[in-house]
């Protein structure tokens, strides 16, 4: 018979193993970093951009996969957005713009972030990870769905704090856009850096427990004001201009986002567009160091092997191409936008050419992390190219915007993209990505493609019916 004493050490015991084991349960589980830029291209050095200077998205993508086929479902913040974090289609969830919560449309819907908090991480967000409304904090936090999502975060509104040296508007205040610039204040007054200072903090705040931090950098988002020192890794006269040739195909009415933005872009000098590369350049660096900072930390506190780091912006942006200085349309500038992930045990130093959705995030991430992820994502896990990016993929990639009553929607192959305009009522478009990159030539009227067009516009009446 066993004493009371005994049984009370038994069952200590039991109950220290049992803690035990839970943590090391914990432990084993796999980190995530997810570090979102808005606004960003593919200008960044590894994608084969000499002018611009992004040391630690290249020294990730070294250590890493770089997908030069990921492709944004919306190619503007909010639809973008709330698609990759709730892993449905922009259609699916009901933002079609940046005014809408999305839990005004899917109260129950379950994000990324809420279904790894389920079970067991401890999920932070900081800055602009869901598209935002408001300033304050308590303006903003519906928007970046803290009681849900996050065990703790915040947003920000991304304005620079100054104060200011060489402020202008490029388009000289008709548009409330194009604002360029440099602050010459502490640079850890700055959002980005804030927020960073913050996934940080929680880093070394967890420790051994298992975390999905994300951060969403404001940079380069317009207004393309950064510190003083971004600026001035760069000379403004020896940045490339893009010039469309003079045999370009004139794209559909719809194609370019009605209004005056295209008779204030066209009012653009030379010395103007290269203020606005100057300026979306500099940017570009100060969220790139922003991500050297959080790598780094990762590496200091012993994470790297069981940390999953991705490195990625909303969607694309046009410097210039047709004439346009923004987003919103379905050419590749637009919807394409990098991707780089580092991950413990797959390909390193590898780029992926496959088609790959913003959508896929979602359940590639709880794959790679062995959670369970819910039965109603519409995108599917891309774990396998991690492991060997040479591997086929699912083939095509769905991308979708609005001009009023008007939808436009585009998918992309591996060698085609093809648009319609209002079910083709008001335009379509081909293009062959293998040997037309820049969307300059649209086959749409060629004869000799008509197989292909017939076959993409099956694609598309699948997604989109």
């Amino acid at each position: 018979m066993i004493h009371k004493t005994e049984f009370k050490i038994v069952l200590c015991c039991f109950v220290l193993s049992v803690c035990a084991l839970a943590s090391q349960a914990a432990e084993k589980k796999t980190n995530v970093l997810l570090i979102i830029s808005d606004d960003l291209r593919d200008t960044v050095g590894c994608y084969g951009n000499a002018e611009v200077i992004t040391p630690h998205m290249d020294r990730l993508a070294s250590q890493g996969v770089r997908f030069d086929g990921a492709y944004a479902q919306f190619p503007l913040c909010g639809p973008s957005r709330a698609s990759l974090m709730t892993g449905l289609r922009p259609q699916q969830i009901g933002i079609l713009g940046n005014r809408t919560y999305f839990r005004d449309k899917r109260p129950d819907v379950k994000t990324l972030p809420q279904s790894l908090r389920e079970q067991g991480w401890y999920t932070a967000g900081f800055g602009k990870i869901f598209h935002t409304v408001g300033h304050t904090h308590e303006e903003q936090a519906p928007w970046i769905d803290l009681p849900y999502s996050w065990d703790e975060g915040h947003g920000s509104n991304g304005e620079p704090q100054g104060p200011f040296a060489g402020l202008q508007n490029l388009t000289g205040g008709r548009l409330p856009w194009c604002r360029v610039g440099a602050t010459t204040g502490p640079e850890s007054e700055e959002s980005d850096h804030k927020s960073a200072s913050e996934g940080i903090r929680v880093m070394r705040k967890m420790q051994n427990k298992p975390w999905f931090i994300a951060v969403g950098l404001h940079r380069p988002h317009d207004p393309f004001i950064c510190p003083q020192a971004y600026f001035d890794l760069y000379d403004p006269e020896t940045l490339t201009l893009n010039i469309d040739p003079p045999h370009m195909t004139e794209a559909p009415d719809l194609a370019i986002p009605p209004g005056g933005f295209k008779k204030a872009f066209s009012a653009f000098t030379d010395k103007e567009k290269r203020a606005f590369i100057h300026a979306y350049y500099a940017c570009t660096s100060f969220a790139d160091a922003q991500v050297g900072r959080l790598v780094a930390e990762v590496e200091r506190l012993g994470l790297r092997e069981r940390t999953l780091i991705i490195v990625m912006g909303d969607h694309g942006y046009h410097l210039g191409e047709r004439n346009w200085w923004n987003k919103s349309t379905l050419f590749e500038r637009s919807c394409r936008t990098p991707m780089i992930i580092s991950a413990p045990g797959m390909a390193q130093g590898r780029a992926c050419t496959a088609p790959v959705e913003l959508v896929d995030l979602f359940p590639s991430i709880l794959d790679f992390c062995g959670a369970k992820a819910p039965s109603h994502l519409a995108g599917e896990s891309f774990v396998p190219l991690l492991k060997d990016p040479a591997r086929a993929g699912k083939g095509a990639a769905y991308s979708m915007v609005t001009r009023g009553t008007f939808r436009g929607y585009s998918v992309r192959t591996e060698r085609w993209r093809y648009t319609e305009w209002d079910q083709g009522k008001r335009g379509i478009e081909l293009y062959d990505q293998k040997h037309d990159p820049e969307n300059i030539n649209n086959q749409a009227g060629n004869p000799l493609f008509a197989k292909e067009m017939a076959v993409l516009k099956k694609r598309l009446q699948k997604i989109y019916p």
